[in-house]
């Protein structure tokens, strides 16, 4: 009887071994890179200690302003939620909407007679001239023209009617709740309208696209007029391009209704601080004031480099040529990873998830476990650990081949 229980208790030592889920090492006996843990907390008390900044906010002029690093973290805010008509600053939206359902910028665009004669700026389209809708997002962006946002529309949706859907849409699809377009340009319209908060997420998603950051970046550059028949010299409206260091865009706008508007991107030291001013009389120094600031308040952390996470698993069933007949494999990150963060109140650790072994065959490449970073328990960011190197199953000699390396031993 004593017996039975005691290999009951092996069979079930062994069920537990082959069956135990992926391990989170952060606490317990079973601890990788404990030591990394304790000497990365270290390092960030040094770094808060010497970088806290205590210093207040500017005073702006902005009727509504909110300032945010792209990654998500809110530095600043003045009435961010307020419903606000963003007059030109609406091509962003116009662009962010066009780039993601068009197959190609470079498709050509008969200008329809709705987009000739348009209030406000303009580059005095002609009908039936014919431009590049990537001609037209650069003329939109850069001189903030109305008419070729027009142009944009109808290309796009048929009429500005069935495109302000399509950018109603895109709004829906970024949990916007306070946002609606009734055109493409921005002239005003009492049902026309968006916060400081909500523009700002809208500028980090158009942001990400290569095309939009080229050409709200650029400063000077020419289109065709009617052809052949000459250029037309596009020059951007964004003085912050030439004044701001850093400034990488993205776009002005003004009604007599809605003030002056600018919405403003700026990268220093790896970070990138997007800043919205709405009504405000004097927003070129409110801009320059708050990215000024928003720079004294965050840091770019380096939070890994490529493979500085690094581990060797043992692997179950794997052929090896090690004297003690075990077989290993190598784990490490591919990627680097590295975050914006508030200098002050930093409080980073990180939990490495990884199986106690692996199963052969294993393959270069496979992703084995993850390591993730927290800033007051907040995550931050995650890499992936990958599989360095292959290990084959092992494959139990047949009799014949044990009988062979017998006699090649003699």
């Amino acid at each position: 009887m004593k017996k039975q229980k005691k290999i009951g208790r092996i069979c079930l030592c062994i069920s537990v071994l082959l069956w135990m889920p992926l391990a989170v090492f952060a606490s317990g006996p079973d601890i990788i890179a404990s030591e990394d843990d304790l000497m990365f907390s270290k390092e960030s008390a040094q770094l808060v200690s010497q970088t806290v900044s205590a210093s207040a906010p500017p005073e702006i002029s902005a009727q509504c302003a909110f300032v945010m690093e792209i990654g998500g973290t809110v530095l600043y805010e003045k009435n961010a939620d307020t419903r606000m008509s963003p007059a030109s600053t609406t091509k962003i939206m116009t662009a962010l909407t066009v780039m993601k359902t068009c197959d190609t910028l470079d498709s050509p665009v008969k200008i329809p007679a709705e987009a000739v004669g348009v209030e406000g700026s303009s580059i005095y389209l002609y009908e039936n001239e014919e431009l590049t809708l990537r001609q037209l997002l650069y003329a939109m962006l850069m001189e903030s023209a109305n008419d070729a946002a027009t142009a944009i529309a109808c290309f796009s949706a048929g009429d500005v009617s069935a495109f302000a859907q399509q950018m109603n849409e895109t709004a829906q699809a970024l949990s916007l709740t306070d946002t609606h377009f009734m055109n493409p340009h921005g002239l005003y319209h009492e049902e026309h309208y968006t916060t400081a908060r909500e523009l700002a997420k809208i500028t980090c998603e158009a942001l990400q696209l290569e095309d939009f950051r080229k050409m709200v970046s650029t400063y000077k550059m020419e289109i065709p007029l009617k052809g052949n028949e000459g250029v037309r010299l596009l020059v951007n409206h964004n003085r912050l391009l030439k004044s701001l260091n850093g400034c990488i865009g993205v776009k002005t706008g003004y009604t007599k209704k809605s003030g002056r508007c600018l919405v403003s991107a700026v990268e220093r030291d790896g970070c990138t601080l997007i800043c919205v001013t709405l009504n405000a009389p004097d927003d070129w120094n409110d801009h320059t004031a708050l990215t000024a600031w928003g720079f004294d308040q965050v840091e770019h952390v380096v939070l890994s480099e490529v493979g500085e996470q690094y581990t060797v698993l043992p692997v179950v069933g794997g052929k090896t040529d090690a004297a003690d007949g075990s077989a290993m494999a190598a784990v490490r990150n591919e990627e680097a990873l590295s975050a914006t963060l508030l200098k002050k109140g930093q409080n980073i650790r990180k939990t490495i998830i990884l199986p106690h072994f692996l199963y052969a065959p294993v393959q270069a490449g496979d992703i084995v476990g993850h390591v993730i970073y927290y800033n007051n328990n907040v995550e931050i960011g995650r890499l992936t650990l990958y599989a360095c190197e292959s290990v084959d199953v092992y494959q139990k000699p047949t009799l014949w081949e044990r009988i062979q390396t017998i006699f090649r031993k003699k």
